[in-house]
């Protein structure tokens, strides 16, 4: 693993003059970020070696560098799922190759179902703790102590300062947002009715199929996360709503700029 970690982050430093302090990834609908990003260098996820590869519609599957808020930045414009048959490992192998880059702090984005009634569809989320309820995780196995310890301590997954400062950013930009629990599930259908108010019932907000692993394999390297979230159908209330990927994408979208205007100030903040 080590070795096929130091051969792709070769590989795609010796394609880009870029040496990213910020890492994103950008979820379901979420790409448009990248249209704030002054870019340097793209690379498709084909051409990178021991890359996976996405192949959920909404998620472009490239790999981008350059500058955004002053901060030189890696995105991948698409995000991989346990769900689509991949390992644990497969899943968060960008988070290592990103640490090997020198990426200091991780930002996520994802879509999710909302099970909070204080919640409306389009609000966005910034979170603050997650519920891991997916079959299996990303430090199971031999554990490499170059990478982290054997047992991580995960008593702040998500990073205050930056949940701090990007509320801050939301409230001067008059954006209704909340700080929630994310629960972590595998997917690939949605939830029913009972288990979206099971989920509920242990503590969770929001609910989605990705996020977790990532930012289990982030704070194993005690690489600082941010997440936030855009809340794109609802479940678990007395009404029953039915959902589809493409209605998840249809929201996603449109609330989307609330998402970017957001993260793209607070790259700006950081150190």
């Amino acid at each position: 693993m080590l070795e096929k970690i130091r051969q792709t982050a070769a590989y795609i430093s010796g394609k880009t003059k870029i040496r990213p302090h910020v890492g994103i990834i950008l979820g379901s609908g979420l790409g448009g970020l990248v249209r704030e990003i002054e870019i340097s260098d793209s690379l498709d996820y084909h051409d990178i070696p021991n890359f996976p590869v996405s192949t959920v519609k909404g998620h472009s599957g490239k790999m981008i560098f350059g500058n955004l808020g002053g901060k030189q930045v890696v995105a991948l414009q698409g995000r991989f799922h346990y769900y689509e048959g991949y390992s644990m490992q497969e899943v968060t192998f960008p988070i290592r190759v990103f640490r090997e880059l020198g990426v200091k702090r991780l930002i996520l984005s994802n879509a999710s179902g909302g099970m909070n009634p204080g919640y409306q569809i389009g609000d966005v989320v910034i979170i603050h703790d997650h519920v891991n309820l997916m079959p299996s995780n990303p430090l199971i196995g031999k554990n490499y102590d170059e990478l982290g310890p054997r047992f991580p301590d995960m008593s702040e997954p998500y990073d205050p300062v930056m949940i701090e400062t990007a509320a801050k950013i939301a409230d001067s930009l008059g954006y209704r947002t909340h700080r929630g629990v994310y629960a972590a599930v595998s997917g690939p259908c949605f939830e029913t009715p009972a288990e979206y108010r099971y989920i509920r019932s242990i503590g969770a907000d929001i609910v989605g199929m990705s996020t977790v692993p990532e930012v289990i394999a982030a704070r194993h390297g005690n690489t600082p996360c941010f997440a936030i979230s855009i809340v794109t159908d609802l479940g678990g209330f007395e009404k029953v709503q039915k959902v589809s990927h493409e209605e998840v994408l249809k929201v996603a979208v449109a609330a989307e700029s609330k998402m970017t205007a957001i993260i793209r100030e607070l790259i700006r903040t950081l150190k």
